[in-house]
């Protein structure tokens, strides 16, 4: 069974010298070469405003995220790749993803209001790729990894998303040595379609 894959570069800057940038090449290509079909969107090249009144999530988003929207509802996996910046999930891309949630995208409120909303995303998988300058070690054991969390539960399982995993990858400015394991590792990932 050919699985479907949206992919993420969620990196602010979608330049190719950045190393999330890399590492979203190195899944695409292994996700392609075991015949998934792979539909990548970079985020930063998204020009969204921040939304400033919770009445905005009940409006349609911009028109740009159509293909995004479109290809995360027939996807089977959604990967993303992100950098950890000021301890969380950089601030353009949590924009772009407030957008996507727009117009009960992830969640359909019931008309009463009353009881769990709908999740949208049920029978999809996602993995969540986390890049940083501190050990991964002291991210998860010192603090808690709690900004990882607040996403994994915050945003993907509580539309659905089902199993939910990540890969946290430190020190990825401390050696070429180290970032080819990281690229092996995320070939290995996008080889799974995991």
């Amino acid at each position: 069974m050919i699985r479907k894959i949206c992919l993420l570069n969620a990196h602010p800057d979608p330049s190719p010298e950045r190393f999330c940038s890399a590492l979203t090449d190195a899944y695409e290509e292994a996700a392609l070469e075991t015949g998934c079909r792979v539909t990548r969107f970079n985020l930063g090249e998204l020009e969204l405003p921040a939304l400033d009144r919770a009445e905005d999530f009940l409006t349609p988003p911009d028109p740009v995220l159509d293909p995004l929207r479109t290809s995360m509802r027939d996807a089977d996996h959604v990967t993303m790749i992100f950098p950890l910046w000021l301890g969380g999930l950089p601030a353009k891309s949590r924009t772009v993803l407030e957008h996507l949630a727009r117009g009960g995208f992830f969640l359909d409120q019931n008309k009463e209001g009353a009881g769990w909303p709908a999740q949208k995303m049920k029978g999809k998988s996602a993995r969540l790729i986390v890049t940083m300058g501190m050990p991964g070690a002291a991210y998860k054991l010192l603090f808690g990894a709690h900004s990882l969390k607040g996403l994994e539960s915050g945003m993907f399982k509580i539309s659905g998303f089902g199993p939910v995993r990540h890969s946290v990858f430190g020190l990825v400015e401390s050696s070429p040595q180290r970032r080819e394991r990281m690229l092996k590792a995320v070939r290995k990932l996008g080889r799974l379609a995991s």
